[in-house]
């Protein structure tokens, strides 16, 4: 015979109540990677339906940081809810294995100290470093990458330093090259001296310090003029002997200040007290100088290095519209060799140019006395080479922002160099037409910060003077002057006759191509690419377009989504849209969620050396990478605003998110276990119950706003909708429903709560796990996995939830939310007049803010009245029933319009009745002598009535009634000795289902209370007896308390054997 089992049987593993989160995470890790799920995500959607991203490529010679991490999550949440939609996300991770950041990390690591060292190292030996170098942290980053979450193919990894990809990178260039896009120009560029090579301007952008440099006024001599100098200022000494001109403003007034030495010096005339300010009582008069005769000046140079240059249009005066009155001596020192604006200035006005270095920025044997001395080193010693010859008038210092190498950080210098350049003026209404084409996040970028970028972007230096790098696919004819361009390894290998594996400086430079005429032989130009040419060209070059995958890339570009911090709207983005609309006239994405920058707490930039930021392998070991990705994506950074890091920030997302969700779902599977209830008994009836009703409708609202939301790339707005609705969820809907799982009977009501809570956890972490792939993880195999076995193997595979529009009760909301904003106002009422909420309270008086808002307020009084702990909530019409209400004249307001009226219009205005607040309460206005008064002119004063404390927001009026009588007070006692019980209980380590025994004594007072609240006390504290007035002789706990003042000794012994009913508060 056959025997029952009888025995619980639970269908949910057991939930413990506290956990590891980083452990968890590194289990759900291996779970993840044993099942191959992230591939199983791309293979289970269609092909046919692609979601397209293309990942920025990091620098791979170093370590990643907070930037890569809040990238990273990003690009992470994106892929994942797009692939719970049902398209197929393919994430290839890629390497930018060329430039100065890995030819630096390579000097350092072979002691080379500059270029001529490379040079004679031998740059194939280099570039071999260099390749060695870049990729012996990918573990690192592999591992750091999958340790906050976020599913990346490895396998398919494209890196910038792969013949394909550079091969790609050639035809983007002679594309360029057909459409007359590429030229070679003579300017003034930024220029670093220590990696040789100029700078593209938004890389000068990204390395602004402030720094102090020297501040001269220089006597410039006038020509033809005895004892007459022209007074210039600059925080440049060293370019002075560059010097080939000085510029003055047209519109700016000029005089000719005579000294009674009788030396006369021309200024700027707003600027003659500043510059003579130490020798105001040497001045003997001050004259107008005309601007028209101080630009028919000519004057001795300086030095005279370059003298001869007189007869070719130097030292002479012109006009320039970048001269000031701000600082300085209102004349401009021009040098054409050394600033962008002086060599403009110089093309224009015919000034002969000059630049007397070499590649390291030291003088060449044009400036003999100075001959192979780095320039910066030379301030000092020109200055007082200038005050020896008398020519220095006054010198200072000057605190200002100048540009340093964004890798090296050396300080730049502006220099006149033969450089190649993208035409960018040719382009810019095919770019700005681009811009307009992408939704930007925030929306402000578009039109803001990229769009003002792109209106004053100038042509684009795309060579560098490096090594390391994609070569430029130049080769020339010195002979001739002829230049052919290639696009292709294929185009090389037919010049050249034989086979070209790999398109590096050092294998490619030696190769030569006879000219066809026989007229000399094609060599290639040295530099290379600017490696943001190469990730600019990345959407085509990680498919090695157009020699392979050419339909897939026509059929998927541009790309859905990208992702990366401000900054790159002056790198990456830009380099994406002058590339899109130059080849294809098209942005080469449509969608980009722009993050703000990570600062440290105290606001500066994070710093290794200062150590002023918390090591993020640190948090992840310590809170888990669920709560650093929800702080992260929580946070002002979302929207391109500034977020200083802090180790706080993380912990309050593990405190008041993860683990209140955790909580929850412990909550569901004990009780749930207990009562042996599994999915297979939800009805299919609706719930009747109003808050079961309310949180099945805002959880069908959070679904609806999440995938609006996300359509639109809006984290900001989704993860805080998340994170507002595990509030509800969690101190909202579940404590006010903990009595319908706690009571005995398994009825319809219970039955319907079990089901509420199980559809709601398993909705709504499906709708997170974009956000916390963890914890939902975790949560969905225990709830849905251990029961369903046909159901996705993992929460990644399921398909993202869409809102059940039939289950939305708007108004229903519209209620609770009134409720709540009640309940706020009655717990800080509460907490404000020390009222504890244990303590009961006779009445809570509620004034609501019109007469719909009565009707919802209504309906809520037992809530409302429950949840404050009051016995009586009543709704009371007007602010007289609450508190004795004054209003009175806002005179500051109200006197300039009714003047000699005002003592008519402030009566009026004291007299206000109920009729008449309701009119202003509606936004209308009342009529007053012969003119009218809004609510805005109202100033409102409220006297509390005896025994009720109000508070008021956004005309929602509560008063509490805090008058206590006995019963109040010994009900009060009662709860408080409940609380201490509980506690007590926890402290044991007993269970939530256990019975236990217990006993107290105290004062009459305090007994009185017990007696009076035993039945309640017994049933709160599962207590199968409650001796009043001893103490056993042998409890498991005793412990002496203090209850509103009043003493009492308690113990309590565990029973045996108990009910299978659970603890029912806490």
């Amino acid at each position: 015979m056959e025997t029952k089992d009888t025995a619980p049987r639970k269908h949910f593993g057991e939930v413990a109540s506290q956990t590891s989160f980083p452990q968890q995470e590194e289990e759900i890790l291996k779970f993840w990677e044993q099942g191959d799920l992230f591939k199983k995500s791309v293979r289970n959607r269609p092909a046919s339906r692609s979601f397209i991203f293309y990942d920025g490529p990091p620098f791979a010679s170093g370590l990643p940081h907070y930037g890569h991490l809040l990238a990273s999550i990003i690009k992470d949440v994106v892929p994942r809810y797009w692939t719970m939609r049902g398209y197929r996300v393919e994430r290839r991770f890629g390497w930018d294995c060329h430039g100065l950041p890995v030819e630096n990390e390579a000097e350092q690591q072979l002691g080379l100290g500059a270029r001529r060292d490379i040079l004679e190292y031998g740059i194939d030996r280099f570039n071999d470093s260099c390749r060695d170098l870049v990729l012996r942290f990918t573990s690192e980053w592999q591992q750091f990458i999958q340790r906050v979450g976020r599913w990346v193919d490895w396998s398919n990894q494209y890196r910038t330093m792969d013949p394909e990809f550079m091969e790609s990178v050639w035809w983007v260039f002679k594309s360029l090259w057909d459409k007359g896009l590429i030229y070679e120009g003579y300017k003034s560029l930024a220029y670093c001296p220590r990696c040789a090579t100029p700078l593209s301007n938004f890389e000068v952008n990204q390395g602004y310090q402030e720094v102090q440099d020297p501040s001269i006024t220089v006597r410039f001599k006038v020509r033809g003029e005895e004892n007459t100098s022209i007074l210039a200022w600059t925080t440049t000494p060293w370019t002075l002997p560059s010097n080939m001109a000085l510029a003055v403003g047209r519109d700016i007034p000029y005089a000719r200040v005579t000294l009674k030495s009788g030396e006369k010096l021309i200024v700027a005339r707003p600027l003659c007290e500043k510059i003579f300010s130490r020798h105001q009582d040497d001045i003997a008069q001050i004259e107008e100088q005309a601007v028209e005769a101080l630009l028919q000046m000519h004057y001795e140079p300086l030095f005279d290095y370059f003298a001869a240059m007189g007869d070719e249009g130097a030292f002479r005066v012109v006009a320039a519209d970048f001269v000031s009155t701000e600082d300085g001596t209102g004349v401009v020192h021009i040098a054409p060799g050394f600033g962008e604006d002086d060599y403009q200035l110089g093309q224009r006005e015919g000034i002969p140019v000059v630049c007397p270095i070499d590649e390291d920025c030291s003088f060449t044997s044009e400036v003999a006395d100075y001959q192979g001395q780095f320039v910066k080193d030379l301030d000092t010693t020109i200055i007082r080479r200038l005050r020896h010859s008398g020519q220095l008038f006054a010198e200072g210092s000057l605190v200002h922002s100048y540009p340093f190498c964004w890798r090296c950080e050396a300080p730049l210098i502006y220099r006149a160099i033969s450089t190649w350049f993208v035409d960018i003026e040719q382009v810019k209404e095919k770019m700005v037409a681009a811009n307009q084409q992408v939704w930007w996040v925030p929306e402000h970028i578009k039109d803001g910060r990229f769009g003002k970028w792109l209106e004053g972007a100038r042509d684009w230096a795309i060579s560098r003077n490096r090594y390391w790098g994609t070569p430029l696919p130049i080769w020339r004819n010195e002979e001739t002057g002829e230049i052919l361009c290639l696009g292709s390894r294929a185009e090389l290998e037919r010049h050249c006759n034989h086979a070209v594996e790999d398109l590096h400086k050092h294998i490619i430079d030696p190769i030569e191509i006879p000219a066809a005429d026989g007229k000399g032989v094609f060599k290639r130009i040295p530099e290379v690419l600017d490696c943001w040419f190469e990730s600019g060209s990345m959407p085509y070059a990680q498919n090695h377009y157009p020699f392979e995958n050419k339909a897939f890339f026509e059929d998927n570009f541009p790309a859905d989504f990208i992702s990366e911090g401000l900054d790159q709207t002056r790198g990456w983005f830009y380099t994406l849209t002058v590339l899109g609309a130059a080849l294809f006239e098209k942005p080469a994405f449509k969608n980009c969620i722009v993050s703000g920058m990570l600062l440290a707490a105290d606001g500066r930039k994070m710093s290794k050396r200062l150590k002023n930021y918390p090591e993020p392998s640190e948090m992840l070991d310590q809170y888990g990478a669920d709560a650093l990705r929800l702080y992260l994506l929580n946070s002002a950074a979302l929207k391109a605003e500034e977020m200083r890091m802090t180790e706080d920030g993380i912990k309050e997302s593990l405190r008041s998110v993860i683990i209140p969700l955790w909580n929850a779902y412990s909550f569901f599977v004990t009780y749930a276990n207990i009562d042996n209830w599994s999915p297979d008994q939800v009805q299919k009836t609706a719930t009747a119950h109003r808050l079961d009703r309310w949180i099945l409708s805002e959880l069908q609202t959070l679904i609806h706003n999440i995938n609006t939301e996300m359509e639109a790339y809006r984290l900001y707005r989704t993860v805080p909708a998340m994170v507002e609705f595990v509030e509800k969820l969690t101190n909202w809907y579940i404590r006010r429903s903990r009595r319908r799982f706690w009571k005995s009977e398994d009825d319809a009501d219970k039955a319907a709560a079990y089901a509420t809570l199980y559809q709601v956890l398993v909705q709504f972490v499906k709708s997170l796990a974009p956000v916390l792939p963890f914890i939902t993880e975790s949560i969905y195999q225990n709830l849905v996995c251990t029961f369903d076995p046909q159901a996705p193997e993992s929460v990644h595979l399921c398909d993202m939830p869409q809102a059940d529009e039939a289950l939305r009760d708007l108004e229903l909301e519209a209620q609770m939310a009134l409720a709540t904003r009640a309940v706020v106002l009655g717990r800080s009422l509460r907490s404000k007049h020390n009222l504890k909420i244990r303590q009961p309270l006779q009445r809570l008086l509620l004034l609501p803010p019109d007469e719909r808002s009565g009707k919802e307020l209504e309906d809520m009084t037992d809530l409302i009245a429950d949840e404050l702990n009051i016995k009586n909530v009543v709704l009371v019409e007007d602010e007289t029933s609450i508190s004795t209400v004054l209003y009175k004249a806002n005179f500051r307001v109200l006197g300039p319009r009714f003047g000699k009226r005002m003592k008519e219009v402030a009566s009026r205005i004291q007299q206000l009745t109920p009729a008449d607040l309701k009119i202003l309460n509606a936004g209308e206005k009342i009529a007053v002598a012969e003119g009218e008064i809004g609510l805005s002119d109202i100033e409102v004063q409220r006297q509390e009535k005896e025994d009720v404390v109000v508070a008021v927001d956004n005309n929602l009026c509560v008063g509490l009634d805090t008058h206590l009588d006995e019963n109040l007070v010994m009900e009060g006692r009662a709860r408080e000795f409940v609380n201490r019980v509980q506690n007590m209980r926890k402290e044991a380590g007993f269970d939530v289902a256990d019975r236990i025994y217990l006993w107290t004594q105290g004062s009459t007072a305090f007994e009185k209370a017990i007696q009076t609240h035993k039945n309640y006390i017994a049933a709160e504290t599962l207590a199968l007896d409650l001796q009043i007035g001893s103490l056993p002789p042998d409890p498991l706990l005793c412990q002496e308390w203090q209850v509103d003042d009043e003493a009492c000794t308690t113990g309590l012994k565990k029973v045996e054997s108990g009910s299978k009913y659970p603890n029912q508060s806490a």
